[in-house]
């Protein structure tokens, strides 16, 4: 892999200014992740701030071993959204469907540790490599739209207070219509550091006004103790096949996440990717998986937002990444900042990435730019897209007639319809695709309208 861009070298202090501002970003993305999970897992407060600090801990070493010896790009390795709409569907999902919340919690960790060990396989055979071509416009498409409905779905319900599958609470559905309206305006009015840290000062506004107006909303700082380091935290290892498949299928389509990632930070950089850096990412990637399914942690990916930030910042060298992920190592690894992280109101954090994950849509609109929009092309979106969204609508409780091994995966909306666009791509490739469409408007076809 060679390098046709020169990254000027940064001074000292412009070096640690630029490893804080990474630090926050990598805060903005993570201290929800782990708040709601536990909270979908019913984890007492102990292991709610032993789960916040893993998490940041991890992450931290994650992105200084992708830094330095898997992909070698400042890219943040963080908590994958796929991963995470997965599992928070998958929690309340089973739930319903009889199995008990333990159960679920500990097939999900097995599911985590079996495909995390196929994907440490696909990265060490250099499997990987051949696989991206899969990856097409309308599979990524399908992706970010899905995740966006998935995740924005469960955000909505917890900014209103509903997170426990209760009713609308007022106080907080206000305190949060105020904040996604604050970070809003941040984003799209601010200019420089505003703008980038809207979500940063959206948390921290949400946190005062909370603290204030409903203090007793709020949760109390409590240590981790013990569950600092505890294992399996959502059940002990079980074997539901039905959860199991479905974390296995999820796993293997969240590859598209280190496969955007990295093919966009190899164009940032001016450099071409090659098999070797697949091999890196994809094996570390794999081992971070098998951490996470140990300690309760929503396994990894390299995160495609990071190109963003690296596009506004224009600061791309890795020391000031690594810098910044190790301070992030030491947010988790001092207690006391732990606890206090650990009392962010879930509903501060769900409202402000309400906001952060509109942005998914214009990603799956990006990747669709230069698109011909043929009667194929369109029936390739729009299958898995509105099929995804309409299992999104019906209740888990009219899955129950199918068989176990395949209820969780039918009443996945997220997963099946990713998995619907990976089929189309393999049964039907693009350019047999345009080859089809040709000759049909070559004999008279009638072509779409929105050709």
């Amino acid at each position: 892999m060679e390098s046709a861009t020169t990254i000027p070298r940064l001074s000292p202090t412009t070096t640690l200014l630029a490893g804080i501002q990474w630090l926050f970003f990598m805060f903005a993305n993570t201290v929800v992740i782990p708040l709601s999970v536990a909270a979908a897992f019913h984890l007492n407060a102990a292991a709610t701030t032993g789960s916040l600090e893993r998490a940041f801990m991890y992450t931290g070493l994650a992105c200084v071993l992708q830094a330095l010896l898997g992909h070698r790009l400042p890219l943040m390795e963080g908590l994958a959204g796929l991963w995470w709409g997965t599992i928070l569907g998958v929690a309340a999902t089973a739930g319903e469907g009889g199995l008990p919340r333990a159960v679920v919690g500990g097939s999900i960790a097995v599911g985590i540790i079996l495909v995390s060990g196929l994907i440490i396989l696909i990265g060490a055979t250099g499997l990987g490599w051949h696989l991206k071509r899969f990856t097409s416009p309308p599979v990524v498409a399908t992706f970010y739209v899905l995740l966006a409905a998935q995740l924005s779905q469960s955000f909505l319900k917890g900014a209103l207070g509903m997170a426990g599958g209760g009713q609308i609470v007022p106080g907080i559905a206000a305190i949060s219509l105020v904040l996604v309206v604050l970070v809003l305006v941040l984003n799209i009015g601010g200019r420089g550091l505003v703008s980038n840290f809207a979500l940063l000062i959206g948390i921290v506004v949400g946190w005062i006004a909370f603290t204030l107006l409903l203090p007793h909303a709020a949760p109390a700082p409590v240590p981790a103790g013990k569950q600092l380091f505890a294992t399996f935290p959502w059940g002990a290892p079980a074997y539901d096949p039905g959860v199991i498949l479905t974390i296995v299928i999820a796993g293997l389509i969240s590859l598209s996440n280190s496969y955007a990632a990295i093919e966009g930070g190899n164009e940032l950089l001016g450099q071409t990717s090659d098999s070797g850096q697949y091999r890196r990412s994809l094996m570390l990637t794999g081992l971070n998986g098998i951490v996470a399914g140990v300690f309760g942690i929503v396994p990894y990916a390299p995160y495609v937002s990071s190109l963003g930030f690296l596009r506004t910042t224009r600061i791309l060298d890795r020391l000031s990444f690594m810098l910044g992920a190790a301070i992030f190592f030491l947010l988790g690894a001092i207690p006391l900042l732990g606890q206090l992280l650990a009392s962010l109101p879930l509903s501060v954090g769900d409202a402000v990435l309400f906001v952060a994950y509109l942005q998914l849509i214009g990603s799956g609109l990006n990747v669709l730019r230069g698109t011909t929009f043929t009667a194929m092309t369109i029936y390739r979106l729009a299958l898995p897209m509105l099929l995804g969204l309409a299992i999104m609508t019906i209740p888990a409780s009219a899955f129950l007639p199918l068989p176990a091994l395949v209820r969780i995966l039918a009443q996945n909306g997220l997963v099946l319809g990713i998995l619907v666009a990976l089929i189309i791509e393999i049964a039907i490739p693009r350019s047999q695709a345009t080859n089809s469409e040709r000759v049909r408007n070559a004999r008279g076809g009638e072509t779409s309208d929105a050709e």
